[in-house]
């Protein structure tokens, strides 16, 4: 067996089912689960029309590059949102089976393990993925933490010279799971500095750029601020989006990845080999979706109705600032001790959250999750405002 499968930590949502183990929670309560970040919004009609009408595709062995149709609206839909020239079709977009298993697979092809101690940098809190993908490429994590006291950012100036020079892959998460915060362009200037300098690249975590509260102030990309900055060629930058959160899909698994075509064309060649194409009916179904974006407003709509409605009241009792985007609140527990409060909640109130310490890792003698509880307000309105409300009562009950 791969000896690298034992390096692998147990997932956040198994962790929560053994911190919930033998827990009835209260009968007074109906369940409430705000812990998975599964969208919970309708799925359009048209595009399940549009996966309907193409089924015929069904009898055709996929191609791993895509149909021209879903490349083109893939471009076409990077260059309406980010304001740049659309992507070359052939070299510089890739379909992909979602987000996640391409977040997985990139590190397979980027790693090299002839280099001693390669090394992958990601923040910390973070998505597990990138740990998997790391450690199952022979690489090793580098944590780095996005605190407070930080503005949640990743401090790049805090990697010592010697990781940095070991360094072959960096994950940014911009809108981050699960603090929400969006970088800037000083923050990408930086770390394209570091990149060009240390020759490692970059993925770019974008699932939820396209949930955010200003329809005038859309969220930077990372194309987008590399094209600011110059960088026409996308160097050593590949940014991985999703039609998951966007379109309320998840079910379909379609994303794309995005950028360094020299690198694109390395992932093209894994992923022949590896089997990953994308379903042709589900490609067409994805064009569609990617060329609509009056489905993405309302969806935004509803969410921004639960952040209006909950955020006053988690704030009444709690520190619960407004992220800059996605569908996350990350907020820290009075009482300090994020496992106690979501056992608790779930135990009198059947409420669930995430503890933030089980999406982060100990580094330098801290975990930079702990005393935190992620909410993901993916339920109804009405759920997510009779969550907030039970946890209100908790803190009263509690302090």
């Amino acid at each position: 067996m791969n000896p690298y499968l034992d390096r692998l930590q147990p997932y956040p949502f198994q962790k929560l089912r053994e911190l919930f183990a033998g827990i009835t929670p209260s009968t007074e309560y109906s369940a409430i689960n705000l812990s998975i970040g599964e969208p919970k919004h309708a799925t359009p009609e048209f595009i399940k029309q549009a996966l309907i009408a193409n089924l015929d595709g069904l009898a055709s062995y996929p191609l791993t590059a895509g149909v021209p149709a879903l490349r083109i609206a893939i471009a076409n839909w990077i260059a309406r949102r980010y304001a740049i020239p659309a992507p070359d079709t052939d070299t510089q977009i890739l379909p992909v089976n979602g987000s996640r298993e391409a977040l997985f697979a990139f590190a397979q092809t980027i790693i090299d393990p002839c280099f001693a101690e390669p090394v992958v940098i990601s923040p910390n809190p973070f998505y597990q993925i990138y740990e998997g993908a790391a450690l199952l490429a022979g690489a090793q994590p580098y944590y780095l933490p996005t605190l407070p006291e930080n503005g949640y950012r990743m401090e790049f100036s805090s990697v010592p010279e010697s990781v940095l020079a070991r360094t072959q892959l960096v994950y940014v998460c911009s809108p981050g799971n699960p603090t929400g915060r969006v970088m800037t362009l000083d923050e990408w200037r930086e770390l394209f500095a570091l990149s060009d300098r240390y020759g490692f690249v970059i993925a770019a975590d974008e699932c939820y750029s396209e949930i955010y509260f200003d329809e005038a102030n859309p969220p930077l990309g990372a194309m987008q601020a590399a094209h600011q900055l110059g960088r026409t060629d996308y160097k050593n930058l590949v940014v991985f989006s999703s039609l998951s959160k966007r379109s309320n899909v998840p079910g379909m698994r379609s994303g794309f990845v995005a950028g360094d075509a020299a690198i694109i064309a390395k992932f093209l060649l894994y992923r022949t080999y590896h089997g990953s194409a994308m379903s042709p009916s589900v490609q067409m179904a994805s064009a569609a979706a990617w060329d609509d974006e009056a489905h993405v407003v309302e969806n935004r709509r509803l969410y921004a109705e639960k952040f209006a409605a909950v955020q006053p009241m988690l704030n009444s009792v709690m520190s619960a600032a407004m992220p800059d985007a996605a569908f996350y609140m990350w907020v820290r527990v009075p009482s300090g001790d994020d496992a106690t409060f979501a056992r608790q909640l779930y135990q009198d109130y059947h409420v669930t959250v995430l503890p933030g310490s089980y999406l982060a890792r100990d580094a330098d003698g801290i975990n930079p999750g702990q005393g935190f509880i992620r909410i993901a307000l993916v339920a109804p309105v009405a759920d997510c405002i009779a969550a907030a409300r039970r946890i209100q009562q908790l803190i009263i009950q509690t302090s």
